[in-house]
């Protein structure tokens, strides 16, 4: 699968965006040591968001239907026990997405872990496949899945949510890279993958659980797309390009350049983001201004209660059709609140899971004492300057006035764990152990830990999986 020869000896002359990508995909070349190190890190921190949103209820509804799909024993789904491939990248896709902690990517505002690395895991588990293998095929799904992400980003984010939508062709990636499916396969698996994508924002207007359901369905699809691609089941073959494609259905403006373009050159798990604050992305620029205002000045909750008149921030316009909420009722709507993360920032000095706690939050809307007098100081506004520089950023602006008058400015373009604004591997392991340890054991998270630290070392991931998982089922804590 790990080719040395070039891409463009692979190339299919004048074939489409599809056929190219699938040529790619089926014979990839060299896939250097630094992009292997950057997928390591991407599994360690899907990983744990994985484990961790295992125990969350949205996740046991899914694993408890996965149980009813049938007694299949190909894969781990994590502190649930076991499913088939598919059963189990569905079941983990939904655990990984649910704490909103797994990572993003900022030109395709895809969160690729979840749908990519449970569609590889479940797979490489159901055909022994060593840990090389396994962190081969994510660097291919993630190339997949965010080359297109980009090339329909930002009009198809209006109405599509791509962690659901195009991630599905990320997903189908990784598993037939790990089937060893041909040129012509590959393709197949991307038809069938296209024809299976979805993932509608409508969700967020009433914090519905299917956002959680979107990566879970991905990573299924994908599998699905891989083994029917194996079995002869055929695809369109111009499934992104073709007149009635995924590129002219799902985005207004797009541009097919961007799949290709430096394929096999610049590798797009390298310029994969992560997630410090248990919420939105969209709100993590402002929310590292708001930390950096109460830091420099040594602010307490009580100085800033008696001392801010109000809080302005500035915003670009997709991520604030996503977190536009003033006042949220359940901590779900309170991860998409633009107005409460600031809010919690500037008075805790804290983005996460604590500020998210179901105490917090009644039916007429923040009932934490603090926090519900300090939000309606909060005054969100879109800038068209902004708006301009997105997805190639994701800016914020604040200004903090006080009651004497004085202005208070920060702001940033990438948030912390950004490629540009980045955070190393020993921050993504501490992150790591903090969501583990607490809800499983020491044990636990050493042992995952290892497992990845050392995966290129991993001869049979169903052995590897199923240690871990047995682990897990011993230690949850509920």
């Amino acid at each position: 699968m790990n080719s040395t020869s070039t891409f463009k000896e692979n190339r299919v002359p004048h074939a489409g965006t599809s056929a190219v990508l699938a040529a790619f995909m089926a014979n990839p070349p060299f896939i250097p040591d630094t992009v292997l190190e950057d997928a390591r890190r991407s599994v360690l921190d899907g990983l744990g968001s994985l484990l961790a949103g295992s125990l969350e209820p949205p996740a046991r509804m899914v694993q408890d239907l996965v149980r009813g799909l049938g007694q299949a024993d190909d894969a781990s789904v994590f502190s649930a026990g076991r499913a088939s491939a598919a059963g189990a990248a569905l079941a983990n896709g939904v655990a990984t997405h649910i704490l909103e902690l797994d990572d993003i990517h900022k030109g395709s505002t895809i969160h690729a872990a979840a749908p990519i690395i449970p569609a590889a895991l479940a797979v490489a588990e159901r055909e022994h496949q060593s840990g090389a293998a396994f962190l081969r095929a994510v660097v291919l799904g993630y190339e997949a899945a965010l080359r297109i992400g980009e090339a329909v980003n930002p009009s198809h984010y209006r109405y599509w949510h791509p962690t659901g939508t195009v991630a599905t062709f990320g997903a189908a990636v990784a598993a037939g890279a790990l089937m060893g499916l041909s040129q012509r396969q590959m393709l197949d698996a991307l038809g069938t993958a296209g024809t299976q994508a979805a993932g509608l924002w409508e969700f967020n207007a009433s914090g519905a659980m299917s956002k959680t359901l979107h990566p879970g369905k991905a990573a299924m699809n994908g599998v699905m797309a891989a083994d029917l691609a194996r079995r002869g089941f055929t695809g369109a073959p111009t499934i992104l390009e073709g007149p009635r494609g995924f590129f002219a259905a799902t985005s207004a403006v797009h541009d097919a350049e961007r799949v290709t373009t430096d394929l096999g050159v610049l590798w797009k798990v390298s310029e994969n983001g992560y997630k410090l604050y248990s919420c939105c992305g969209h709100t993590h620029t402002a929310i590292d201004a708001a930390l950096a205002l109460r830091q420099a000045h040594g602010w307490t909750a009580d100085w800033v209660l008696n001392q801010v008149r109000e809080v302005r921030v500035a915003t670009y316009g997709p991520g604030w059709d996503i977190v536009s909420e003033r006042n949220p009722h359940t901590p779900y709507q309170a991860k998409f609140s633009l107005s409460y993360v600031v809010s919690a920032a500037l008075l805790e000095g804290a983005v996460g899971l604590t500020q998210f706690s179901e105490d917090r939050f009644g039916p007429s809307g923040v009932r934490q004492e603090l926090l519900a007098r300090l939000l309606p100081r909060v005054q969100p506004a879109v800038s068209a300057e902004l708006t301009a520089r997105y997805p190639a950023a994701w800016p914020a602006r604040l200004e903090v006035e006080l009651i004497d008058g004085q202005v208070l400015r920060a702001g940033g373009d990438f948030p912390r764990g950004n490629q540009e604004n980045p955070v190393s591997t020993a921050e993504l392991e501490a992150k790591f152990c903090a969501l583990v340890e607490p809800r499983f054991s020491q044990a636990v998270s050493e042992r995952a830990l290892a497992l990845v630290r050392h995966i290129e070392a991993v001869p049979d991931l169903a052995v590897a999986g199923a240690e871990l998982n047995t682990l897990c089922q011993g230690a949850r804590h509920e």
